[in-house]
């Protein structure tokens, strides 16, 4: 701080003035921590010991084996093996065992760890880094890939400091949020932030939603936890939207109330047992309001019912889905959160709009078929497509069932990605079914390799259907 010299030089009779106005004004401009940076501080120091990190090894694997072209670059006969092509026999030197690192946080003492499922998807081995250094081999117990939690399990020496789940419900936008993970592996990185929108649906699934924040959120924060002020976790920090591949303050993180389920679930038993209505929906347009008599354009219009479903003769096409269990249905993205949520069994309660009367309507909510399942590859017409890092089978009736696509949908489904591979760069998954590449239907193994074949954009648009949503992704394909 600069100090003026007429400040000091004062008459002797005002100096114990000047003094007072010179401590004043040096109190004044000293960065003194304020009750709010001392509310960060402490809540960051009480949390900070459950947040882990988290690193997932894949085996060594060859790049023939991983069906990648060997790039001879440095090798003694590069120049020849590219003009005349490798010898028979030749083999391509392996790979080092891949290693991703991502973070999470302790969910209990008993050593129940949760982070994302893209984070240990395929690894061979996964190990936990407690916030004192401590390592430990760790068990997955079960992962969804649909709402991209897994939950994971260690053997401490003792009991470990884990962290509460709050509820994602009650926050608000504008609320100040604190992310802490290991991003770029830089090891308890602390972020701050606010609740930048709730609800947000990035084209993940149906049975995922996100709050979007603007806390920074990079490479190695996956898995990690969003906390409140309270030093709750509100979500799980999944996914950034990024032109760049670093933060640019669009961050979104798994709310903590599907956490809260699909942890239970997966400790019960490894797998998630998700609700079941058996309908196809939509969101009620301005257009369809009008045309339907609406007054506003809320709820979810049944466009399909399922045959053999709960829905069948309870709900009907046409029907608008305004509330369930007593929860308001305000578009179509709500209806399935609420229904996957709901426990297999239970007798439901729904409001629709049927004809312009609002009519109870209830019945019993089956087992979804999750796409996490075992998928049919006992067929022969599976390809392995290089181009796109996927393999792929043929859609049949156990597939189907599997994965939740209805009888109208054609297509491929993915049952196997090639780690780092364009498909899974892109945020495809073993389940997806791949209906379309660019402008040609993928209705068989043999049509994709075909489409890819022909395929002139790059990177490629693709269309493909995720639990019975279709939605639309972008494939680098050269």
């Amino acid at each position: 701080m600069s100090i003026r010299k007429s400040s000091l030089l004062l008459p002797r009779a005002t100096g114990l003035v000047g003094a007072s106005a010179l401590s004043a004004a040096l109190l004044a401009t000293t960065a003194l921590p304020s009750l709010a940076d001392e509310a960060l501080a402490d809540l960051v120091e009480s949390v900070s010991p459950s947040v882990v990190t988290i690193i997932a090894e894949q085996d060594v694997v060859s790049a023939q084996a991983q069906g990648q072209d060997f790039d001879f670059e440095g090798h003694p006969f590069g120049e020849f093996f590219k003009r005349f092509g490798a010898p028979e026999g030749f083999q391509a030197p392996q790979r080092g065992p891949a290693q991703g690192l991502g973070s999470g946080f302790v969910l209990d003492e008993a050593g129940y760890i949760i982070t994302n499922h893209h984070v240990v998807d395929n690894a061979s081995t996964v190990t936990v880094r407690l916030s004192d250094d401590r390592s430990y081999d760790a068990e997955i117990i079960g992962t969804d890939p649909l709402t991209d939690i897994a939950v994971l399990k260690i053997d401490a020496d003792e009991p470990l400091q884990a962290v509460e789940l709050g509820d994602s419900d009650v926050i608000r936008v504008g609320e100040d949020v604190v992310a802490i993970g290991n991003p770029f592996g830089l090891h308890s990185t602390v972020t701050t932030g606010i609740v930048s929108a709730k609800g947000r649906n990035i084209s993940a699934g149906p049975y995922a939603e996100f709050i979007q924040t603007d806390a920074a959120i990079n490479k190695g924060n996956s898995g990690g936890p969003l906390f409140n002020m309270e030093g709750e976790v509100i979500g799980v920090n999944s996914a950034i939207y990024s032109p760049t591949g670093g933060s640019v303050g669009l961050g979104f993180a798994v709310t903590s109330n599907i956490v809260e389920h699909i942890a239970s679930d997966l400790r019960d038993d490894g797998q998630v047992s998700r609700g079941w209505l058996g309908v196809s929906i939509q969101n009620v347009s301005p257009e369809i309001a009008a045309a339907m008599g609406i007054d506003a354009s809320t709820g979810a219009l049944v466009s399909d019912v399922v045959a053999g479903s709960p829905a069948e003769g309870n709900l009907e096409q046409g029907d608008v889905i305004l509330t369930f269990n007593d929860e308001v249905v305000e578009s179509s993205s709500d209806l399935p959160i609420l229904v996957g949520t709901t426990k297999v069994g239970s007798d439901s309660t729904l409001t629709v709009l049927r004809d312009g009367k609002e009519e109870t309507v209830e019945l019993t909510i089956g087992q979804h078929q999750s796409a996490s399942a075992e998928i049919d590859k006992s067929v022969d017409e599976g390809i392995s497509g290089t181009a796109l890092g996927v393999t792929v089978a043929p859609l049949t009736d156990s597939n189907r069932a599997q994965t939740g696509v209805g009888e109208n949908v054609d297509g491929v489904v993915v049952t196997d990605l090639m780690p780092d591979s364009p498909a899974a760069k892109a945020g495809l998954q073993r389940g997806d079914v791949i209906v379309k590449l660019g402008s040609q239907e993928t209705v068989t193994p043999d049509a994709l390799k075909a489409a890819l074949d022909s395929e002139k954009t790059d990177p490629a648009l693709v269309l493909i259907n995720r639990g019975g949503n279709q939605i639309f992704v972008a494939v680098e394909i050269a």
